[in-house]
């Protein structure tokens, strides 16, 4: 499939997802389009993953900043799980927080809030990431086989291409979104090389393990124009390595 091809076949999948949830009363916010739902009942997939035993094997986690995520990320900190949170669209030459629960000043919940992270967590480089035991990602579709749909920025894709080639992600490393049911959908969702599939999707009533998801070994850098490397200078560091 070409690439505008590509691309409106996903934007349809998240128009169709986006009417449902608004249709649903499913989500908080006013308006769902171009976001990442922050659906009803986040809580409760969050309390469903965490009483999965990878979760709780799991000691340091990879989160989106998204607000559907929190409730995944406040529980993480009250578990004493370090919590590495990317810094939003990556436009720190350190692209992510650092939410450590030995050195928090706040409440885990206040901790895991995106827009307390600025001010209260230290940002550091790829490199200085320690190995990932579960990633979290928020979508606005996925389908049973794993793949999934962002809101189409693509800064979930390469966070996992950096920390792939910083070697951070492992056979053994979890990939996981929470989303609402409606989230999960059956339409065929195109996907290419870069795209990031989930090990697992959590909704507040199911579990739903992926056979054989797709990961991306790193960057690819054919798939990123030049405007999109120099918003991220992290991206931009390593063209220049």
């Amino acid at each position: 499939m070409a690439g505008s091809s590509l691309d409106h076949a996903k934007q349809a999948v998240r128009t169709q997802v986006w009417d449902a949830l608004t249709a649903a009363d499913a989500v908080h916010d006013a308006s769902v389009h171009g976001r990442i739902p922050n659906f009803k009942g986040a809580e409760d997939a969050a309390a469903r993953l965490a009483a999965l035993p990878a979760w709780q094997r799991a000691s340091v986690v990879k989160a989106v900043p998204d607000k559907a995520q929190l409730p995944v990320r406040a529980r993480a900190l009250e578990e004493r799980k370090t919590v590495y949170m990317a810094v939003p669209k990556l436009a720190t030459l350190k692209p992510f927080y650092l939410l450590d629960p030995a050195a928090l000043t706040v409440s885990p919940a206040e901790a895991a809030a995106s827009h307390n992270a600025a001010t209260i967590a230290p940002t550091v480089e790829v490199d200085a990431l320690r190995p990932l035991d579960l990633i979290i990602l928020g979508s606005v579709a996925v389908n049973r086989d794993g793949a999934r749909i962002g809101k189409g920025a693509g800064y979930s894709d390469i966070e996992f291409a950096l920390l792939t080639e910083a070697g951070l992600v492992t056979p053994q490393t979890l990939v996981v979104t929470t989303v609402h049911t409606l989230q999960v959908t059956d339409t065929p969702i195109p996907t290419t090389d870069h795209d990031v599939s989930v090990d697992l999707i959590v909704t507040p009533d199911e579990t739903i393990v992926c056979p054989s998801p797709h990961r991306p070994s790193g960057v690819d850098w054919s798939a990123l124009t030049a405007e999109k490397i120099a918003t991220i200078p992290a991206l931009a560091a390593r063209e220049r390595a």
